[in-house]
């Protein structure tokens, strides 16, 4: 049995169009989804005047279910045209997925 993972990614908004770019040459076979989210830290390092008064700051998320084979590919890839930018991950195994 293939393990399939669903990765999640919280990106700044200035990369969001280079992770696009990214994701889309990987093709994934059942594509990524994006949303805009607030992500909520302990530390200001970075953050703007407003982003520390409200302590909020704004992320594009993406989610895409990846399968055991490609998964490494995907962090590799990641690790080399992202490193230092700040993107947050994690990676969470999938028990089921389907559609109704």
């Amino acid at each position: 049995m293939n393990k399939e993972y669903l990765v999640t990614l919280n990106v700044p908004p200035t990369l969001e169009e280079m992770v696009v770019d990214c994701l889309l040459m990987m093709e994934f076979e059942q594509g990524f989804s994006s949303m805009q989210v607030s992500a909520h830290h302990h530390e200001n390092k970075g953050l703007s005047v407003t982003e520390q008064v409200t302590g909020r700051q704004k992320r594009i998320r993406f989610q895409m279910y990846v399968n055991g084979a490609n998964l490494a590919t995907l962090l590799a890839q990641f690790r080399d045209e992202f490193s230092g930018s700040g993107i947050q991950y994690w990676i969470s195994p999938v028990l089921e997925n389907g559609a109704f």
